[in-house]
């Protein structure tokens, strides 16, 4: 294993604060860690892809490193979470997932996907009619935070006769495939699209039909969210669940990823309008991500105590001395971490992304490692919880 110390700057602390009840159902389950003075002060965040599983199938012995967090009974003993930019599914599905791939118990507050952040949106556009796309189910994602009308792109799509212009040549169908031939305005009776504007749009995780999605968004973007034969309207908001370029997936090679969909989706866009595509992207490495996983795992840890709360001068007893963030991904895990400064302590695998024989230049780790299992090792052994 290779060690490197690295400068941090101070993290952005402006992430909005987390609601209570995403931990309600952790609080049995972790109930049995009780306030003393050998509770865990350091907690953990991990990557999925390309650290804990390739594809569907765990890598690095994953399953072996998660099961040394937890007591002999089962429950948690160390305080983590998966903190990805992937989604596409609801975080308590994700959850049984993992739960079920690794073989120990995930809850869905441990569970931070790169749409999470889309909560915070709820307040603004609760009652607004939203489009989203990628692959999943990116409308049930956004009916679970609380929005209250939306329409994933395929729905949007089957309200316009040829809005896809090489729609005939594919051979593929969807969940949302809808006769064409009948009444478009009776297929979603609360939402019409002939009278109502999408006020934002959302890409939630990889769309899956490129060439639809960026016609069909350009489409939405430049009328101003209104009718898509239209081009005078004020460009809607257009947000991201994350950035990166590329990712590790079940190919032995990186595979594009968000960010070179909203590369490609941008150059058309610009080219096609007179005023440049505005946009907002969320996800590891922007600093609020970790912040916000930092106040997650505070309450994990929070909900230890027996009493009905914790007072502010107990909640400052739950600062953490260390924050491992367990990354592939240089430019998204590595410089994320960095990024947020202390506490946090980056350490990077050669299992997806990265697998370079020595730290990588631009965004050194402060270890680097070849699987999650070693990075458990060094961090329990660093911590005395060996």
């Amino acid at each position: 294993m290779r060690f490197l110390t690295v400068f941090r700057v101070s993290p952005t602390r402006n992430w909005p604060p987390l609601s209570s009840f995403q931990l309600r159902s952790s609080w049995r389950f972790f109930s049995q860690l009780r306030s003393s003075p050998d509770r865990s002060s350091f907690g953990i965040a991990f990557d999925i892809d390309g650290v804990i599983l390739r594809g569907r199938v765990p890598i690095g012995g994953s399953p072996q490193a998660l099961r040394r967090l937890y007591g002999d009974s089962g429950n948690l003993k160390i305080p983590f979470l998966f903190l990805t930019n992937g989604g596409g599914i609801p975080e308590s599905r994700r959850a049984s997932e993992l739960s079920e791939l690794l073989g120990v118990k995930i809850l869905p507050s441990q569970v931070v996907q790169g749409h999470t952040p889309f909560k915070s949106l709820l307040k603004r556009f609760e009652n607004e009619l939203i489009v989203v796309t990628g692959k999943g189910e990116p409308a049930l994602v956004m009916s679970e935070y609380g929005f209250k009308k939306v329409l994933s792109l395929d729905e949007y799509a089957a309200y316009f006769d040829n809005i896809d212009p090489v729609s005939q040549y594919k051979t593929w169908t969807t969940k949302q495939a809808f006769n064409h031939h009948s009444n478009s305005k009776d297929l979603f009776p609360r939402y019409n699209v002939f009278s109502d504007r999408v006020k934002a749009t959302f890409v939630v995780s990889d769309p899956v039909d490129w060439g639809r999605d960026i016609q069909v968004l350009c489409d939405i973007l430049r009328s101003g969210g209104g009718l898509p034969m239209q081009n005078n309207g004020q460009q809607p908001p257009l947000y991201f669940a994350a950035d990166d370029l590329e990712y590790q997936a079940a190919f032995p090679a990186e595979r594009l990823g968000m960010g070179a969909f909203r590369i490609a989706l941008e150059n058309i866009f610009n080219r096609i309008h007179h005023s440049a595509l505005v946009y907002k992207s969320f996800g590891k490495p922007n600093s609020f991500v970790f912040k916000n996983a930092e106040t997650v795992l505070r309450q994990i840890k929070a909900s230890c105590h027996d009493d009905n709360g914790v007072g502010n001068e107990e909640m400052a007893s739950l600062d953490f001395k260390t924050l491992y963030m367990i990354g592939d991904n240089p430019p998204v895990d590595i410089k994320g971490a960095r990024q947020a400064g202390d506490p946090w302590f980056p350490i990077l695998t050669r299992t997806g992304v990265f697998r370079g024989k020595e730290n990588h230049a631009e965004f050194p780790a402060d270890l680097v490692v070849d699987t999650v299992e070693e990075a458990v090792e060094y961090i329990l052994s660093k911590e005395g919880n060996a």
